[in-house]
Formats: structure tokens, C-alpha cells, sequence
């Protein structure tokens, strides 16, 4: 099933792999692509995976986590488009297939430089306190969808072959969907809190008709309890009861492809990123987020046996990767499967297995170092195996242990 093609909206895909959009902090300061980010890049084109969905590209400057995160605008497309074109050409020579590149559109809210946020959460803020002028307008939130729009219009002229409306993992339009107390237009009742992710999504809609696809990457459950969490009940359990709803939106507004994730790695990393070691000493065994994700795949799948389905959560497989995803999608539980720290591990995986040489030896070894090295202000990268990033770790956060 790995090797066999897969159409989505009007692309024919080669195979079944999807990178995982992973933010390296990166770019320079005006987010145009810096070198590390398009020796990135480059190592992604030539890994023969089918789908490559580029990492967080914030739609204003006042979303942005960092100074180097992504930003796409009229005065730097040219670079992007720069990227895209030696990302094709190098996928076509090297592998002999054109990938479909997406793009992820995302405000960060919570975790902007300026943090910009839904509410006052009592359950973040014992990590990071706010105060009420954190607190974003109905009047700002009305303003978003058009630079989601823009952006996605920017991301057409670079060459890009769809964008992600992303919702997940704590940000802005993540964490509206738990305000279940905030007063106005973006708070109270589903419709309310769904507003502005749904209104991004029918904004941008315009700008992907013909080959250009309309992709989102939906974090179906926070696994916090309710009321600081989406997708929960009040003690903490899982409740797709109105992810279902948002989903069935998504697909009647004409999203192309799903791509799912669960938590918010600012809280409760082990729920979407599965861990193997490391310093983090998770609260539950690995195989229960491994058994929640399979979970939540199937239920989608059942519900829209149509809508092509990005299964995440795969890079704590090592020596089992394979099978077990051969499994994911040969079950039903999945279209495609993802994979985000393992290819930033090890970028020819893929490749590699296909000729017969996977090396088990140069998996991720599901240690989150990539994450400790961004949470620490650093450019991201493998800590393991790469000599850049494992130099870099050395420096700045092993001598702090």
C-alpha cells in the first residue's frame, strides 16, 4: 500500500508518505528560506516521499512564534518560489517524481512573541501567566481571514500545490475552539468558537480552485480537560463529538485532504509525539497514545471513507515503522502516513527502504532533543544524528543539565 498512488483534489500522488510540516525556527528575520532551511528542504525533495507538507508560515507578523519562523509576503515570494522550484527539480532528478508541496497557514496566539490569546486559560498559564490584555478583540479576530487569504494567494504565485488551514496544538484558532466562556461573536456556543477557523478556511477557498489544493491539519482533541481544552470531557477523556462537526464542515467547504494530530505539545508533548527517551517522563505508557491515535483515525475514516486521511504519531515505530504502517493503511485506519521527527532523523528513510537498505540504527529515537533545542531558542534540528544539531545541543542545553 506504501508504493501505491493516491489522488488528491485534482494531484496524482506517487505514493502514500507524507513529511510532516516540522518547524525548524530557521528563516531569516524577513521568514524568507535561510540556508539551513533549504538544506532542509532539499534533503525532503530527494527522500521520494509523495507529499511534502512544508512546517508553519505564520500570515502576520504579529503571529509569528519567533523571529525566524516562516512568513510569506509580497517582498520575499520570490525566495519561496526559489525553494519550491529546487524542490521539484530535485525530487524529479534524484527520485524521478514530482511531489505535491503544501504549505501550512497558521497564526500562533498563545505562543506569539507577543502572546495574543483566546482567554484566560488556567491550565496553560500555570506554565506561562498572561493577563487580560493578552486577550485578542472580536475586531482583530474579524481581520484574519484575509490575511489567510493573501497568503494563500502568495503561496500560489511561489509555486506551491495547496495550502493547510492549520488548527491545532494550542494556537490561536486551536484554542478558540475552548472558549467556551469568552463573551462575543468567537466564544460560547460551537458556532461561535469554530468562527474563525472555519471562516479562514472559507476565505482562502477562492484561491484553490483548478490544481490548487485546499488541505487541513486539525487537532481533533487537546487532551485537556474541559473547560481549558477542546475535543474533551470535563475530566480529561477524549470527545469527538464536535470535532465530528467541524470535520463534516471541512468537507462540505471542500477540504482535500485531512491531516490529523491530537494535544498541544506546550502541554502534554507525549500525546502527539509518542515518546522512546529522553529527559520528559510522560504520564502514560507510549502504546496509549499509539491506541488513541488509532482510534481517532478510525473514526474518521468511518465517518469519510472519501477524505483523504494523514495518520500521524509514526516516528516511535524504529524497526517497526513499515509494518506497522503498511498495517494503518491496509486496516482502514488511514489514506496516507506521516511521519515528522523520523525524517528529520533519518531524511532518506523512504528511499532508503525502497532500495533495500533501511538502517534501524538511524531512526528517530523518539527523544524530542529537535523540540528541547527550539524550546531553547535555538534553530531545530536532529540532535542524534545530525553534526550541525547535535553540536548545537552540546552547546546549549547539555552544559545546562
Amino acid at each position: 500500500m506504501l508504493e501505491k498512488g493516491i489522488r488528491i483534489g485534482s494531484k496524482d500522488i506517487s505514493n502514500r508518505v507524507v513529511l510532516q510540516p516540522m518547524e525548524g525556527c530557521d528563516c531569516l528575520e524577513d521568514g524568507s528560506p535561510s540556508e539551513l532551511t533549504q538544506a532542509k528542504y532539499d534533503s525532503a525533495a530527494m527522500s521520494g516521499a509523495g507529499v511534502i507538507w512544508c512546517e508553519a508560515t505564520a500570515v502576520c507578523p504579529e503571529g509569528r512564534t519567533n523571529l525566524r519562523q516562516m512568513y510569506l509576503t509580497d517582498a520575499n515570494v520570490g525566495s519561496f518560489a526559489g525553494l519550491v522550484g529546487r524542490m521539484k527539480e530535485k525530487a524529479v532528478k534524484e527520485c524521478g517524481i514530482e511531489p505535491l508541496i503544501l504549505l501550512q497557514l497558521t497564526h500562533s496566539g498563545r505562543q506569539s512573541i507577543t502572546p495574543m490569546i483566546a482567554y484566560r486559560n488556567a491550565v496553560y498559564e500555570k506554565k506561562r501567566p498572561m493577563t487580560d490584555e493578552n486577550i485578542v478583540t472580536d475586531e482583530y479576530l474579524d481581520t484574519i481571514p484575509d490575511m489567510y487569504a493573501r497568503t494563500a494567494s502568495l503561496a500560489r504565485k511561489a509555486g506551491f500545490d495547496g495550502v493547510d488551514v492549520k488548527s491545532c496544538h494550542g494556537y490561536l484558532s486551536q484554542e478558540l475552539l475552548s472558549a467556551y466562556n469568552r463573551p462575543g461573536r468567537y466564544g460560547g456556543s460551537l458556532e461561535n468558537r469554530s468562527r474563525l477557523y472555519l471562516d479562514c478556511v472559507r476565505a482562502v477557498k477562492p484561491e484553490t480552485d483548478g490544481d490548487f489544493i485546499l488541505a487541513a491539519r486539525f487537532g481533533v482533541s487537546d487532551m485537556v480537560e474541559k473547560p481549558y481544552g477542546f475535543g474533551t470531557t470535563e475530566d480529561g477523556r477524549l470527545d469527538l463529538t464536535e470535532s465530528d462537526i467541524i470535520i463534516d464542515e471541512l468537507v462540505s467547504l471542500g477540504v482535500s485532504a485531512l491531516n490529523v494530530t491530537v494535544g498541544n505539545p506546550y502541554h502534554n508533548p507525549h500525546v502527539n509525539r509518542p515518546f522512546r527517551r529522553g529527559s520528559y517522563q510522560p504520564p502514560e505508557e507510549p502504546r496509549t497514545g499509539i491506541e488513541r491515535f488509532e482510534t481517532i483515525e478510525k473514526h474518521i475514516k468511518e465517518r469519510h471513507p472519501s477524505l483523504p486521511l494523514v495518520a500521524s504519531g509514526l516516528s516511535y515505530h524504529r524497526a517497526d515503522l513499515f509494518e506497522y504502517s503498511e498495517r494503518l493503511l491496509t486496516e482502514g485506519f488511514c489514506d496516507l502516513v506521516g511521519y515528522g521527527r523520523m525524517w528529520l532523523a533519518y531524511p532518506m528513510f523512504w528511499r532508503d527502504h525502497l532500495r533495500g537498505r533501511f538502517d534501524t540504527k538511524r531512526c528517530c529515537a523518539a527523544c524530542s532533543r529537535c523540540t528541547e533545542l527550539m524550546r531553547a531558542g535555538c534553530v531545530s534540528g536532529c540532535a542524534v544524528f545530525n553534526d550541525y544539531y547535535r553540536e548545537l545541543y552540546r552547546e546549549k542545553i547539555s552544559c545546562r543539565k
